[in-house]
């Protein structure tokens, strides 16, 4: 069971993971873009890497739960699982109030596409947002530290 339960957490990890790079260069390719049909259509590529994330998330959050039930040695209350923990709860939240600016984004540039238009400030400035990009860049750092914390186990 140990084995079944660390393979189908791995698998999350990398669905997950992926999510969160194909939602990365989707945005950042998107804020690099003028044309209000561009931004749509690399900002609806992210919704895929959202999806991912989604399902990643759960499957690798699932499944290292049940892998800690299973280990003997290590257990809830051990240190770095509950950081861990703290730290994926974390990541996800802001991951999930980061991406309100670029959602809005999106439904303004397929709106403004519609309608033949150029991108307007507003569309600009839901792009350039600075704490939605802070946001997105520390929730990368928590990931990484949680892969820090998996690895390293402290």
């Amino acid at each position: 069971m140990t084995n079944l339960a660390l393979f189908l957490h791995l698998a999350g990890v990398l669905l997950f993971v992926s999510g969160v790079v194909v939602a990365g260069i989707g945005f950042e390719s998107a804020r690099r873009r003028q044309r209000p049909a561009e931004i749509a259509l690399l900002l609806g590529m992210t919704r895929w890497g959202v999806a991912l994330v989604a399902a990643g998330g759960l499957l690798l959050l699932a499944c290292g739960l049940w892998l800690v039930g299973l280990e003997d040695d290590v257990g809830f209350g051990t240190g770095w699982v509950d950081a861990a923990i703290a730290l994926f709860v974390a990541a996800m939240v802001l991951g999930g109030l980061a991406g309100q600016r670029p959602k809005r984004a999106r439904k303004l540039a397929t709106q403004l596409a519609g309608e033949g238009k150029e991108a307007s400030p507003d569309l600009r400035a839901l792009l350039d947002d600075p704490l939605s990009r802070t946001a997105n860049h520390v929730s990368a750092a928590l990931i990484v530290a949680i892969l820090a914390l998996m690895v390293f186990k402290p």
